[in-house]
């Protein structure tokens, strides 16, 4: 699964620079196995993942617990937990924004988000028909019954992101901190969808590339790293934000 690697790089290198610890409380949002894969692989020990699947068996989970919670109105507290964490996820949500603002208030240390990246190339990608604007894969693979928008039927918009409308959304919540935004980025590209397509399109896909912001509360750092391939869509970008105390929940 090409977007696991690339997870576990983005953890790998903020617990190398320092910025998270194995012993941080974690929320993930919309999350599932591979979310647990990629923290129980780096040691991390107090996790929680939350979704909105109601059929979801906790025990597919372990060795962490999990909570039925909507991205875009978790019930916790500000602050509530180091480190809150969304991979994939908030192009599924109604409101992306509202979600990310989400993660950023109950986060006590940084929150940490894997989406896609907009762009002029990425724009002409969709228009190719070389990645989806609609995530129809998604709600195939689910039997036509979820894994679309709030894990309905229907098809989730892809939203991407790019640095900017980030740095708006956090100013704009939090008009009392200064961010400061740093962004990285790197490529990955998932050989099965290039072998799948060796035509013009697989040519196409070579140039495009992805990103990551990490947002952390404490400091305003994001970084962003360019995201992966997933099926045909164009996958995470990563932000962590330190987070200074921040306004009630958005409503």
């Amino acid at each position: 699964m090409e977007r696991a690697g690339f997870y576990n790089r983005v953890l790998g290198d903020l617990l190398d620079e320092g910025l998270v610890r194995r012993d941080m409380s974690v929320l993930v949002v919309a999350g599932g196995p591979a979310d647990r894969d990629a923290f129980h692989s780096l040691g991390f020990g107090d996790v929680r993942i939350s979704n909105v699947d109601e059929e979801v068996a906790p025990e597919t989970l372990a060795p962490y617990d999990w909570a039925y919670q909507d991205a875009e109105s978790l019930s916790y507290e500000d602050g509530a937990f180091d480190l809150t964490v969304v991979s994939a996820g908030l192009h599924h949500c109604r409101s992306p924004h509202r979600a990310l603002l989400e993660l950023y208030r109950v986060a006590r240390v940084a929150a940490i988000a894997l989406e896609s990246r907009d762009s002029a190339l990425m724009r002409l990608a969709v228009r190719l028909g070389v990645v989806d604007e609609y995530e129809l894969a998604a709600v195939a693979a689910h039997g036509l019954r979820s894994g679309g928008v709030a894990n309905t039927s229907t098809p989730n918009y892809v939203y991407r992101w790019t640095e900017r409308e980030v740095e708006k959304t956090l100013a704009s919540f939090a008009p009392h901190a200064r961010h400061r935004i740093r962004f990285f980025r790197e490529f990955e590209l998932p050989e099965t969808l290039v072998e799948a397509d060796r035509g013009a399109r697989a040519g196409l896909l070579r140039l495009a590339g992805p990103v990551v912001t990490y947002m952390s509360p404490r400091s305003r750092e994001a970084r962003m790293r360019s995201p992966c391939l997933r099926t045909r869509n164009l996958a995470p970008a990563a932000r962590a934000i330190s987070s200074p105390p921040c306004p009630r929940r958005v409503r």
